[in-house]
Order: structure tokens, then C-alpha cells, then sequence
């Protein structure tokens, strides 16, 4: 059985999809922006960006009753690879080892235009 997860602590779904999804309990979140959820701006430099986005993640992962240890794999879109580095020391702050695992691919353009997005995939324990 699908359960849908939602929260006004992250941004709302701008289209066709849920924030996160249920399913055997496994937690699946769609990509999540860098957009404030309460006053809808968007931070203009990446680490502002980054804080926001993956901020956004944990407050979506806590309305489904994950914590970050539960995260298994997460996906993170990015507009320039030079920021890489960047994003990693925000990421290394909300995970720790074990990291889940990350794919983090380059992409022309996101929704809004934004410099980042992630993903996840996470498992009650």
C-alpha cells in the first residue's frame, strides 16, 4: 500500500506529484528545490542553496518519521560541478558515517532555476 507524505516544512509539489511516498517502508522523496516553504524565496549563492534544499529534505524526511541515519541513498542534481565541493561540506553536515549512498550528476537546468536539487530514498527502522 502507497502512503503519501506531506509537510508545509518543505516546498509544496508544483506539479503532478507527491513531496514522498510510502511503500513497505521505504521512503521515496521527490526532488526538493531550495525554496523557503513559508515565505517562497530562493537563496542566491550555492551554500545558501545547499542549506535550504537539504534543510527542506530533513523536514520532508521528519513528516514521514525519518531520521538522516535512515537515508539510504540520496540523488543530487547540480548545476555546476565547480560547486561540488561546496555541497559536500553542507551535506557532511546533516549526514554521517555511514553516508548513505549519493549519485551527484550535473544537469543544464533545474525547476526555477535553481543550482540544486536531492533526492532520497529511506528506510524506517
Amino acid at each position: 500500500m502507497k502512503k503519501v507524505i506531506s509537510t508545509d516544512n518543505a516546498p509544496a509539489a508544483i506539479g503532478p506529484y507527491s513531496q514522498a511516498v510510502e511503500v513497505n517502508g521505504l521512503v521515496y522523496t521527490s526532488g526538493v528545490i531550495p525554496v523557503n516553504p513559508k515565505t517562497g524565496e530562493i537563496p542566491s549563492d550555492i551554500v545558501c542553496q545547499a542549506k535550504q534544499a537539504i534543510g527542506n529534505l530533513m523536514n520532508l524526511l521528519e513528516a514521514s518519521g525519518c531520521k538522516p541515519c535512515d537515508v539510504i541513498k540520496t540523488t543530487v542534481f547540480i548545476k555546476e560541478m565547480d560547486d561540488f565541493g561546496k555541497i559536500n561540506e553542507i551535506y557532511s553536515e546533516y549526514f554521517e558515517e555511514p553516508y548513505p549512498a549519493r549519485s551527484c550528476v550535473e544537469v543544464a537546468r533545474l525547476p526555477k532555476d535553481v543550482m540544486i536539487e536531492i533526492e532520497a530514498v529511506a528506510q524506517h527502522k
